[in-house]
């Protein structure tokens, strides 16, 4: 084995041999780069590159948020809590209340009168989930949903609370949960934004939804939410101005480019690039949004799932249906705000309301991905910031009531994108208040989201201000209960 003759005849090959074994490689990287586009473009940072790949394998591609803005009664929908109805006025006990802080609102309220829910609670599907009258719809579907009835947050008024969801942090100028899987995972359409958002309002008590909810923050511009309207134009200022075509477009952006590139030369200010990059893809937009924006072409039997609403443009059911398009053209993450729950006054009339605009179109949502065969790697969520209190603000009478913030306890549910259907995770005592089993923080809830994304959320990070920052801030554990 030590000849000489031997050692040189292994280190000898022939062009056929090189060829060969060259062809590996070069496979490698040409599928990497249909996998992965941006990887051999160059000019990335060594972080934004090492970011554009998921940790591990995913088990969802992308996410539709249902967000529900001003906090739904989770007492008068997915948490049922009969005792509050059999003692129906009593005072809550202090012993449970444990000396928690209050709102202004309720502060300074001499007695906090129990109050059950004014509608019936059912059980549904072989989970035997209870779900209220005001969800005839999603009652349908509780088999492919997983409701998590012990989610639990530290703000207690709803900016900071709105906030703290979407971008794991309750100030401001941190990025959103659409930019960090913009910025981790990159996109899978050049054609639109990897980040969308769409809103719409209701008739109840809204609260005002804001771009610093759907903001970059210290991450490159190029990951910041694009808002659709519901007007002509879906995206503002994105058509052609009067006397300008798509040539004489394309001649101005090619010399912009030249003029920002130049310049980027100079004083390497990467949000130069990001403009650069904003402008092709607002070029593109004009011929792949009002495609996808259209909704004029999809079949009877889709508008009677999500119901006549889905036809009349910035509504909450158009919104859903919407989502479903832009998810089916790639788009890594949609985010729904729907404003109209913060029913401090009249609840039963109010929330009935809310419900009626969105239950039918959240649950055709679901089926519709399922029919397509795209539940299984889109991850639903429908949700808002905070729950409700388990006694009265104000007034209490037969048929009106209203409930206060209340971050200790509340419900969300979840469907498709590696989460465990027909399941029901945490639960809270008698009262409603408090959680009693299996707790589920802001942290953790996001940290399970990134985790079937592919992302490990320790990870996922960016340098900023001479520290690794990340979406879950220094907390968060996945909660390995709800996975499939």
């Amino acid at each position: 084995m030590n000849d000489p003759e031997i050692k040189e005849s292994r280190l000898r090959i022939n062009r056929r041999h090189f060829l060969s074994k060259m062809s590996v490689g070069i496979g490698s990287a040409a599928l990497g780069s249909l996998l992965i586009p941006d990887l051999f473009k160059g000019g990335g940072t060594e972080e934004a590159l090492s970011a554009a790949l998921p940790h591990f394998a995913p088990k969802a591609k992308r996410v539709i948020y249902l967000f529900q803005s001003g906090a739904p009664s989770q007492l008068e929908s997915f948490d049922y809590k009969p005792t509050l109805n059999k003692r129906m006025g009593e005072d809550l006990p202090p012993s449970i209340r444990d000396g928690q802080r209050l709102t202004g609102m309720t502060a300074n309220q001499e007695k906090f009168p129990l109050v059950g829910s004014y509608y019936d609670f059912k059980q549904y599907g072989e989970s035997g989930a209870w779900v209220s009258d005001l969800f005839p719809h999603t009652a349908k579907i509780v088999d492919e949903l997983c409701i998590i009835r012990s989610l639990h947050t530290e703000a207690i008024n709803h900016d900071p609370a709105i906030t703290f969801f979407q971008t794991g942090a309750q100030q401001g100028n941190r990025p959103s949960m659409g930019a960090w899987l913009s910025y981790g995972l990159g996109s899978e359409n050049k054609n639109l934004p990897t980040f969308c958002v769409l809103v719409s309002k209701g008739d109840g008590n809204g609260q005002g939804v804001y771009s610093k909810l759907w903001t970059n923050g210290f991450l490159d511009s190029v990951h910041q939410g694009v808002q659709f309207s519901s007007g002509h134009d879906p995206v503002l200022y994105l058509s052609n101005p009067d006397g300008t075509d798509f040539k004489s477009r394309r001649n101005m952006l090619d010399k912009l480019s030249e003029l920002n590139t130049h310049q980027y030369d100079q004083i390497e200010d990467p949000e130069i690039t990001a403009k650069i990059k904003q402008y092709e893809m607002a070029y593109r937009m004009q011929t792949s949004v009002p495609e996808v924006t259209d909704l004029s072409k999809e079949p009877d039997h889709i508008i009677k799932m999500y119901g006549p609403d889905c036809l009349v443009p910035g509504t909450y059911a158009a919104n859903c249906l919407l989502a479903r398009k832009l998810a089916e053209n790639g788009v890594r993450f949609v985010q729904l705000y729907h404003q109209g729950w913060d029913q401090h006054g009249n609840l039963p009339r109010e929330m009935a309301g809310q419900a009626k605009d969105t239950d039918q179109a959240s649950a055709a949502l679901v089926m519709d991905l399922k029919q397509r065969g795209m539940l299984d790697d889109t991850l639903v969520v429908w949700g808002g910031e905070f729950g409700r209190t388990n006694y009265c603000q104000g007034k209490l009478t037969a048929d009106s009531y209203g409930r206060d913030h209340h971050p200790r306890a509340f419900s969300v549910w979840m469907a498709g994108g590696g989460i465990k259907p027909g399941v029901v995770h945490g639960a809270t005592d008698e009262f409603g208040y408090n959680i009693v089993k299996d707790p589920v923080h802001i942290h953790d809830f996001h940290a399970t989201i990134l985790d079937v994304l592919g992302l490990n959320h320790e990870k996922l990070t960016y340098k900023y201000q001479g520290r690794r920052l990340r979406l879950t801030d220094v907390g968060g554990k996945v909660v390995n209960k709800i996975i499939a």
